[in-house]
């Protein structure tokens, strides 16, 4: 079973989204859930949005969001994978099945099946959400799309041959020259840019 989900990855993976929940706590001990979406190809990150009662109609709505906010880039995407949590209902899926993308739910108690949501969840744990005292949903979905921005056109990617998400294919490395240093993500992450 393994080999043939990893071939049927390799094989789908420039139409293919991956998505999930994860949770994350406040300083107030307030438990928040967070639901993104992957484009697996390029590996840029969505982030639907943040609640504290994560419910199968809010993960729905959020889904319509994200097919809006694609417009015509949805033809390009024939997969959805997800694990088999309850907020993903049929409702969920119909929302994709209305632009043809198939819903394929991941076997039961397999992270690994989807590799990489699973990723990007250790990453945005690793680098952002366990190094910074979050106040309210406000305040950790700010974070998390400010982390998604960095993620999506900074942060190399060794899927990727170390080009971030957004980097053309063509990207071609210049030569040595002077570098700044700009704070993204609250003050956690540094980025080096080219000096001007």
């Amino acid at each position: 079973m393994r080999q043939e989900w990893t071939a049927f990855l390799k094989a789908q993976a420039s139409g293919v989204l991956a998505t999930d929940f994860f949770h994350v706590d406040t300083i107030a001990l307030q438990r928040l859930y967070a639901l993104f979406t992957m484009e697996v190809r390029t590996r840029t990150v969505h982030i639907l949005g943040v609640t504290s009662h994560a419910t199968a109609a809010w993960a729905t709505q959020q889904a319509r969001q994200l097919l809006w906010h694609l417009g015509d880039r949805t033809a390009g995407f024939t997969h959805l994978v997800r694990d088999r949590d309850a907020k993903f209902t049929e409702a969920f899926d119909a929302v994709f099945a209305s632009e043809v993308i198939t819903a394929v739910k991941t076997p039961p108690r397999s992270p690994n099946c989807n590799p990489h949501a699973e990723r990007f969840i250790r990453s945005v744990r690793e680098e952002c959400t366990d190094r910074i005292l979050l106040y309210d949903r406000g305040h950790t979905e700010k974070i998390l799309r400010d982390y998604a921005k960095h993620f999506n056109t900074h942060r190399s990617h060794q899927g990727r041959t170390r080009l971030a998400p957004h980097d053309g294919p063509n990207v071609i490395p210049l030569p040595p020259v002077r570098v700044e240093r700009r704070q993204a993500v609250a003050g956690l992450i540094n980025e080096y840019r080219r000096a001007s």
